[in-house]
C-alpha cells in the first residue's frame, strides 16, 4: 500500500495495516534464519540447565579464648588476600535500661562519631579517613544480643584496622555534640517510619506480643528525646568488657596468626573486678487484646500484621529447631511460600508478604506482615491468620517441602560465600550461644526434616496458640468487618493516642 493510500486511512486502519506488516515480516525473518526450527541452547538462547547439587564445605574453626576472657573465633579461607573482622560485645537492645529503650542503639551509633586514638580524640570524619585509608569502611552495629564494630581489608592491613576496630570499641568519645546531631537524624527517620501504616503495625505487633519486657520495647521520640550521654556511658562501661566479648576473624589468616595478633591488640583490654552482669531473659507477656486496631485517617494503605509463638535459642528447644526453621519458611519463606500465594498471587491482595522469625534465650515470635488496601484489611488479616493455623492440618506434600528446603540452604550457602558473609554467621552463633560446629550441620539438618516433623511442630505452637495482631490504616475506610465477629478481645485507638513506649499501648489518662 502507498504512502498517499495510507493517509487516508483512519487511525484503527493505519494501526491494522502496520500490525499486519509487522507481523509478515517477523515470519519472514524467521523463515531466512538457518536451522531456525532447532531446539534452544541452554546458557544463549535458553535459561542454563540446573546443575548437580555441591556439597557445601565449610573451612576449619578455632576458637581460642585469651586471659582476659575475650573469645576468638577463626574460620581460615585462604587464596584471597581478604580478610573479615568483627569484634563484637554481648549488649544489644536488650541490654538498655528500663525504659530507656534506645540506649545500646544510640552508644553503637556513636562509636563511629569520635574515639580516643593514642590518647587523641579523633572525630568521625578522621575516623571515616583512617578507615578507607585501610581499603574498607568502619560498619557499626547494634542489635538483639551483641553490639558490634567490624571491617573487611585486604590480609596486610589487618593489624591496623584491629587497633582501628578496638579503639571504636574500647574508647568511644560519646561526645554530647555527636549525640544531639545522631538524636536529630534519628527522629526524622523515626518521624518518616511511624507515618507507614506497615510500620506502625510491626512495631505496635512486637509491644502487643512481648509486652513489657525486654525484647518488647521500641525506641520512640519521646524516649530518643531523653537519651542523655551519662546514660549511654554507663553503658559503655557496664557491658563492655572484655569477658563479654568475641572477636571473629575469617579470610587469609591462619589461627597463630589470629592468636598473635588479638593478644597484641586487644590482651591488655583488662576485665573489671566485679562479674559480669547477667542478661536479662522474659517470656513473651501479651497485652491482654489480641486484636489492635490503629485508626490512621487520611492514611494511602493499611498495615496488617501477624504474631504467633516460636521457638526459644534456649538448648530445651534445640532438637526443634530445624523443624522450625522449615515450618515458618513454609508459611513466608520467599515469594512461593503459602502466606505470599494466597495473598498476592491468587488475590492480588498486597504487593507481597514478609516476615519470619526470632528466637531469644525465653521465647521467640513468628511474624508476617503486608499492605494491603483498607478495604481488604479485613480479609488479609483473616488469610494470614487461617494460613499459619492452616499448617497444623495440612503439611506440605515432597514437592511443595523439597522446594522449601532448597530456599533455605541456597540462602545459607549465599552467605558463607563471601568473608563477611560468614563472620556475620559465626557472629550470630556466637550470640545465640550456638556451638560453631553446629554450622556444618546446618543444610543436612534442614534436609533431614520430614513433613510430618513441619506438622508437628505446627500442632505445637500455632493450632491452639493464641495469634496476635496489628491492623493500622484508615479504620473507616477499611468499613464495618473489620474486627466484627472477633472471637478475641479487640483494642480500637486512634494514632494520635497510640504510645509504643507503655504495655498497654496507650497515652497516660486514654481508656
Amino acid at each position: 500500500m502507498s504512502q498517499s493510500s495510507c493517509a487516508n486511512l483512519t487511525s484503527a486502519q493505519r494501526r491494522h495495516v502496520l500490525t499486519s506488516a509487522l507481523l509478515a515480516a517477523g515470519a519472514a525473518a524467521t523463515l531466512a534464519l538457518p536451522n531456525s526450527s532447532r531446539a534452544a541452547t541452554p546458557g544463549e538462547d535458553a535459561p542454563p540447565l540446573a546443575q548437580a547439587p555441591r556439597a557445601l564445605v565449610f573451612p576449619p574453626l578455632s576458637m581460642q579464648r585469651l586471659a582476659n576472657g575475650l573469645e576468638l573465633i577463626v574460620a581460615q579461607r585462604p587464596g584471597l588476600p581478604l580478610v573479615t573482622a568483627q569484634l563484637l560485645v554481648r549488649a544489644g537492645a536488650e541490654a538498655d535500661p528500663p525504659l530507656r529503650p534506645g540506649v545500646a542503639s544510640m552508644t553503637s551509633t556513636l562509636r563511629a562519631m569520635g574515639a580516643l586514638r593514642a590518647g587523641k580524640r579523633v572525630d568521625a570524619a578522621t575516623l571515616a579517613r583512617q578507615a578507607e585509608a585501610l581499603g574498607g569502611g568502619l560498619e557499626v552495629a547494634s542489635s538483639w544480643g551483641a553490639s558490634s564494630v567490624g571491617m573487611t581489608v585486604a590480609t596486610p592491613q589487618l593489624p591496623a584496622a584491629l587497633a582501628l576496630l578496638a579503639d571504636v570499641m574500647r574508647h568511644p568519645v560519646l561526645a554530647d555534640d555527636e549525640l544531639a546531631r545522631a538524636r536529630a537524624q534519628a527522629l526524622d527517620g523515626l518521624r518518616v517510619t511511624l507515618s507507614s501504616p506497615s510500620e506502625v503495625a510491626s512495631m505496635a505487633l512486637r509491644r502487643s506480643y512481648w509486652g513489657d519486657t525486654p525484647h518488647g520495647r521500641v525506641i520512640t521520640p519521646a524516649t530518643l528525646q531523653q537519651l542523655q550521654r551519662a546514660e549511654l556511658q554507663a553503658f559503655q562501661a557496664r557491658w563492655v568488657r572484655p569477658d563479654r566479648a568475641a572477636l571473629v576473624l575469617v579470610g587469609d589468616i591462619t589461627a597463630p596468626q589470629a592468636l598473635a595478633l588479638a593478644q597484641r591488640v586487644l590482651g591488655d583490654w583488662a576485665a573489671p573486678a566485679q562479674a559480669a552482669p547477667p542478661t536479662r531473659l522474659a517470656a513473651p507477656a501479651p497485652i491482654p487484646e489480641s486484636l489492635v486496631l490503629i485508626d490512621m485517617p487520611g492514611s494511602g494503605q493499611s498495615g496488617v500484621a501477624v504474631a504467633a509463638p516460636f521457638l526459644s535459642s534456649s538448648p530445651a528447644d534445640l532438637p526443634q529447631r530445624y523443624a522450625g526453621l522449615v515450618a515458618q519458611a513454609v508459611l513466608g519463606g520467599g515469594y512461593s511460600a503459602r502466606l505470599n500465594q494466597e495473598v498476592r498471587i491468587k488475590r492480588g491482595l498486597s504487593y507481597g508478604v514478609s516476615g519470619g522469625p526470632e528466637s531469644f534465650a525465653a521465647g521467640g515470635m513468628f511474624s508476617a506482615r503486608a499492605q494491603t488496601q483498607h478495604t481488604t484489611a479485613a480479609q488479609v488479616l483473616q488469610l494470614l491468620r487461617a494460613e499459619i493455623a492452616r499448617l497444623a492440618d495440612a503439611p506440605p506434600d515432597a514437592t511443595e517441602l523439597a522446594a522449601r528446603q532448597a530456599t533455605l540452604v541456597g540462602g545459607f550457602a549465599r552467605q558463607t560465600e563471601t568473608t563477611g558473609g560468614l563472620a556475620g554467621l559465626l557472629a550470630g552463633q556466637w550470640t545465640q550461644h550456638r556451638p560453631m560446629a553446629d554450622l556444618a550441620l546446618h543444610s543436612p539438618k534442614l534436609l533431614a526434616v520430614t513433613a510430618d516433623q513441619v506438622q508437628a511442630f505446627a500442632q505445637r505452637y500455632w493450632r491452639d496458640q493464641p495469634l496476635r495482631a496489628v491492623v493500622a490504616g484508615d479504620l473507616t475506610a477499611a468499613g464495618p468487618s473489620l474486627g466484627e465477629n472477633e472471637a478475641t478481645t479487640t483494642l480500637r485507638l486512634p494514632v494520635a493516642e497510640l504510645d509504643l513506649a507503655r504495655d498497654d499501648l496507650r497515652q497516660v489518662g486514654k481508656r
